[in-house]
């Protein structure tokens, strides 16, 4: 499957049989769908056996496997999100065939992972899962000329293939969604390390090389949102289509290296109107939205009745545990058409669950052979 290649799976005719089967189905009214559901899910390793992934010994037993798709399935059936971006996939066609059966009729991928003697993989992808039709897909390619811009090479380019997927929503039309899945923390370090004799050295020799390999890595994650962010800012202003951004970013959003992927202004500029149009530019975390709408209608109903108890506390779980430490690594980023506090917006962001049982209290007959992230979602609700 070639790079800006694109599966896209319809139901046309098994739609057609099923209401030609039944009078009743084919004149029942439609139900209007007030709901849109959205989901961000890292699979952590998801290779079908036989065959490995990063080294030859690392290989799911049939069991295991099973455990797994399992598992997916039971996330999938409770939860019911209409589009899910997926991370760290190795079995592209087994992905596909897994959410077929759970009603995802269009799939999109643009990479394919590395496989070194025919059955070691590396380099998952990501992918797109649909129940809304999907328009088109694309991977988004890096800027040459920004990137030299930027002090990078011409040869820089995303860890990850990046997906963008037109996917055409109820009352909101065309969304380009883009997939994402960043650089990880993980040291990446080309120079040379001295190697000395005595224990001091050596321990001085790798934690120099942990330390600028860290900074390689940041280098690597925030340049990726750098150039993805442009690219989607240039596909905003030509299109027009509603933007929503989901993912493994690697990185907690706000800590400075990915900050730039949220900036909601221009700095240094009073004029209002044209604050106003930058925000049609600006991506929102779809957290904040959750919490300013319920901050809002907690409000409304203490306005309305002093008596009812709304003190309840949002709380944002982490999605993901190293050692002592947690942190909120995936995230779903949304544009102004999501937005309740924006007029022109057609849906606000009315649920946000983290998923995270199988982390925080995992049995290991269910959760044994699921993921090392918390499953974020988001209830996006048509707004009267």
């Amino acid at each position: 499957m070639p790079i800006n290649s694109m599966s896209l799976l319809s139901t046309n005719n098994e739609l057609s049989s099923n209401a030609s089967s039944s009078d009743d189905l084919s004149s029942a009214p439609q139900v209007e769908q007030t709901q849109i559901k959205v989901a961000t899910f890292n699979l952590f390793n998801y290779l079908a056996p036989p065959d490995a992934f990063y080294d030859f010994d690392r290989i799911y037993s049939a069991e295991q496997w099973q455990k797994k798709e399992n598992w997916i399935a039971s996330y999938l059936q409770t939860h019911q999100p209409d589009i899910i971006g997926f991370q760290e996939v190795f079995s592209i066609n087994a992905l596909e065939a897994l959410v077929k059966k759970q009603g995802y009729e269009y799939f999109a991928v643009v990479d394919k992972p590395t496989v070194i003697d025919d059955f070691i993989h590396r380099d998952p992808v990501v992918a797109l899962a649909s129940k809304f039709p999907i328009i088109e897909v694309a991977a988004v390619n890096v800027d040459k000329d920004l990137a030299v811009q930027l002090g990078l090479t011409e040869a820089f380019n995303f860890s990850r293939q990046v997906v963008r997927a037109t996917v055409e929503l109820p009352h909101l039309g065309l969304c380009d969604c883009y997939v994402v899945h960043f650089k990880s923390k993980r040291a990446s370090w080309q120079g040379d390390v001295d190697k000395l004799s005595s224990l001091e050295g050596n321990v001085l020799s790798q934690f120099k090389a942990q330390v600028a390999g860290g900074w390689a890595s940041s280098i690597q994650r925030g340049s990726e949102a750098t150039l993805l962010m442009m690219q989607m800012l240039e596909r905003r202003a030509k299109k027009g289509n509603a933007m929503i951004l989901m993912g493994d970013f690697n990185n907690p959003l706000k800590d400075g290296i990915l900050a730039h992927l949220v900036t909601p202004n221009m700095l240094f500029n009073n004029d209002q109107n044209q604050q106003r149009l930058v925000k049609f530019y600006t991506l929102r975390d779809a957290w904040d939205l959750y919490e300013a709408n319920h901050d809002a209608n907690k409000q409304m109903i203490n306005d309305a009745n002093q008596n009812v108890e709304t003190d309840k506390v949002l709380t944002r779980g982490a999605t993901h545990y190293f050692g002592q430490s947690s942190s909120v690594l995936d995230y779903i980023l949304l544009s102004s058409e999501f937005d309740a506090a924006e007029q022109s917006s057609y849906f606000e962001v009315s649920d946000y669950i983290n998923t995270d049982k199988h982390l925080i209290n995992p049995s290991f007959d269910i959760d044994g052979e699921s993921t090392d992230h918390a499953v974020v979602s988001i209830n996006l609700t048509l707004r009267k």
